[in-house]
């Protein structure tokens, strides 16, 4: 729901926010991919601090930096993982790999 809630809140004024999942499948996880096409996130300066505590992007009078770190922990003690790609004004796509074959 995190981010779902984040692609509504980070998306850009200029164009009609459009959320997409989809889900796959491969030999050892479930992943669930939400790409929405919002603001995005400047990997190259952000990416190590992606799902740091209190960490935020974006100037959101909202943002407490707190969701993506409690997502990503939560995922990871399912033995799970998540990977984001995102480009600034294009949007960002959050890969949830559910380790559901183990």
């Amino acid at each position: 729901m995190n981010f779902i809630t984040n692609a509504v809140k980070y998306k850009d004024d200029s164009r009609d926010p459009v959320i997409k999942l989809t889900v796959s499948e491969n030999e050892k996880y479930t992943i669930l991919s939400i790409e929405d096409n919002g603001l995005g996130i400047d990997l190259n300066k952000y990416g190590e601090k992606l799902f740091g505590m209190y960490k935020t992007f974006h100037d959101n009078s909202d943002a407490r930096g707190i969701g993506l770190y409690i997502t990503k922990n939560q995922v990871e003690a399912m033995n799970g993982k998540i990977m984001a790609c995102s480009e600034v004004g294009k949007g960002t796509t959050f890969n949830i790999y559910f380790n559901d074959k183990a």
